[in-house]
C-alpha cells in the first residue's frame, strides 16, 4: 500500500514573485521562488517517518525529496521509494546518495488542494499519507465548523478522509529558511468511502461556501446559482418524466426546500458533514 509524504518542495509562491537563489553549505543553489527549502533537522525527519508507521512491504511515494535527507531514511524502512522531483540538479544529487540502495523514479507534482483530492480519489486506496504544507493550509484541512479557517477544503477533505495535525515545523528546520511556518498532517482515506456522488456533493458545498457567513437562503438567491439549478432541475424532470407547472419558479422551489428542511437560516461556517449529508438525502433528486 503506498504512502505519501511531501518533503522539501512544499510551498507555491505567487506567480509574480521573482526567483531567488540561495547557496547551501554543500554548494547547491536553492531556488526559493519555486519553494526549495530543504528539511535539515534529523529529529524532525525521524519523527515524520515514525508517525508514518512504515512496514517493510510498503511502497512510499515521496514528493519533493530535495537532496534526499528523508529518502535515505525511508529506504531503510520501506520496500521501495518512488521520489518525484522537479530540479534535475537535485535528481543528480539524490542519485548519488541512493546509488546502490534502490533505483529511484522521478517526476514532479505541485503540493496543493488539487493534489490532495487527486490522492483521495485515487484507486486503489493508499493506507495513509504524511504530508507537509504551509501551516495555514494544513490548519484548513483539519478545521472544524465554527473555526475561522473552516472552508470547502475542510469539509471535502474530512468527508473522504480522517485528517490529523501531527506536528509544527518551524522555519529554522529548513535550509534556506522559508518565510512561513509549516505543519505535518496525516491523511487516512475512508475505506469504503461514503456512498455519495462527490461531484454533486462538491457542487452543493461550493455554492454554500462562496459566502460562508451568509445564510443558505441568501446564498441560493444568487441569479447565477438559480439559473444553474433550474437548468439541472429541468433536465432531472425530463429524464424522470416529471411534468413542470407553467408557473414554476426555481426561487420558490429553493426556498420551499430550505424552509421544509430547516436550513434556511443555517450558515455554512457552522454546518458539519452530517448537516450537509442530511440536506443532500432529504433533497435527493433536486440536482
Amino acid at each position: 500500500m503506498p504512502k505519501v509524504k511531501s518533503g522539501a518542495v512544499v510551498r507555491r509562491r505567487g506567480r509574480q514573485e521573482q526567483h531567488r537563489e540561495v547557496k547551501s553549505a554543500g554548494g547547491l543553489m536553492f531556488n526559493t521562488g519555486i519553494g526549495q527549502h530543504i528539511l535539515k533537522n534529523p529529529l524532525i525527519i525521524n519523527s515524520i517517518i515514525d508517525k508514518a508507521a512504515l512496514r517493510p512491504t510498503d511502497v512510499v511515494l515521496e514528493v519533493g525529496p530535495g537532496t534526499g535527507n528523508m529518502t535515505v531514511k525511508l529506504l531503510e524502512k520501506a520496500k521501495k521509494v518512488v521520489a518525484c522531483e522537479l530540479d534535475p540538479r537535485l535528481v543528480a544529487e539524490l542519485h548519488k546518495r541512493v546509488q546502490g540502495l534502490w533505483p529511484a523514479n522521478f517526476k514532479y507534482w505541485w503540493i496543493s488542494s488539487p493534489f490532495v483530492f487527486k490522492l483521495l480519489l485515487h484507486r486503489p486506496f493508499f493506507r495513509c499519507a504524511i504530508l507537509m504544507f504551509q501551516r495555514e493550509f494544513a490548519l484548513r484541512l483539519v478545521a472544524k465548523p465554527g473555526d475561522k479557517l473552516y472552508c470547502r477544503l475542510s469539509i471535502n477533505t474530512q468527508l473522504l478522509a480522517r485528517v490529523d495535525h501531527l506536528m509544527k515545523v518551524g522555519k529554522n528546520n529548513f535550509r534556506p529558511p522559508p518565510k512561513v511556518e509549516s505543519s505535518v498532517v496525516r491523511i487516512e482515506p475512508k475505506n469504503p468511502p461514503p456512498p455519495i456522488n462527490f461531484q454533486e456533493w462538491d457542487g452543493l458545498v461550493r455554492i454554500t461556501f462562496v459566502r460562508k457567513n451568509k445564510t443558505l437562503s441568501a446564498a441560493f438567491k444568487s441569479s447565477a446559482v438559480q439559473q444553474l439549478l433550474e437548468k439541472n432541475y429541468r433536465i432531472h424532470c425530463s429524464v424522470h418524466n416529471i411534468i413542470i407547472p407553467e408557473d414554476f419558479s426555481i426561487a420558490d422551489k429553493i426556498q420551499q426546500i430550505l424552509t421544509s428542511t430547516g436550513f434556511s437560516d443555517k450558515r455554512a461556517r457552522s454546518m458539519d458533514i452530517d448537516d450537509f449529508i442530511s440536506k443532500s438525502y432529504k433533497n435527493k433528486g433536486f440536482n
